[in-house]
């Protein structure tokens, strides 16, 4: 079992009931990963995406049981960390998966991953060292297809064209074609931009 499994369900057993019903996390990034694949490495944290149905009150809670610091996160060596939606560079509508396993063995939360190939492309806008790590780690084992980081790269794109973050694209762009030459092993794939 994963830490970021351990964290959860830690996270799960100890949490007190505020509302009724479960409680909905997006998990994305490494993390999402790891929990959908046979991949592991090691993170410092699990991301959350911030959603609508998320109250004050359960982020806090959240954060109070295993944000940075707290006695879960010294346990697990990972932690809980939340994420606005418009940071993530992902299409605007971002695919998810629930994790059966898991969910099954949870109380209070139901947990969804960010679809593997939108993983790979929100991890083109930081691109660190473990960005990279991670996305060869998916091609190399055939978790995405190129094709279909092309497509949801372009969507994503669409996503960012209209407001200020558009200025960024050409460096995202960058990013994918190192991908495609030495992941992909294919030629850069042309991808219009907005002026």
């Amino acid at each position: 079992m994963s830490p970021i499994s351990n964290l959860i369900k830690d996270v799960d057993r100890l949490w007190e009931v505020i509302g009724q019903g479960k409680i909905r996390l997006s998990l994305i990034g490494s993390a999402a990963l790891m929990l959908q694949t046979s991949y592991e490495r090691g993170t410092k944290d699990s991301d959350i995406l911030e959603a609508g149905t998320l109250t004050a009150g359960v982020k806090e809670h959240l954060l109070q049981l295993a944000g940075p610091g707290t006695d879960l996160h010294r346990r697990h060596r990972v932690y809980l960390e939340f994420v606005a939606p418009g940071i993530p560079f992902l299409p605007q509508n971002p695919v998810f998966h629930l994790v059966g396993d898991l969910n099954e063995e949870l109380h209070h939360f139901e947990i969804e991953v960010l679809d593997v190939v939108d993983v790979v492309v929100s991890k083109l806008k930081r691109f660190h060292a473990n960005d990279v790590s991670d996305i060869e780690a998916m091609v190399d084992l055939k978790k995405v297809d190129h094709a279909r980081v092309i497509d949801r790269f372009r969507a994503a794109v669409e996503t960012y064209a209209m407001d200020a973050r558009a200025e960024d694209l050409p460096r995202y762009v960058r990013n994918l074609h190192r991908i495609e030459r030495d992941c992909f092993q294919v030629a850069e794939t042309r991808i219009d931009l907005p002026s």
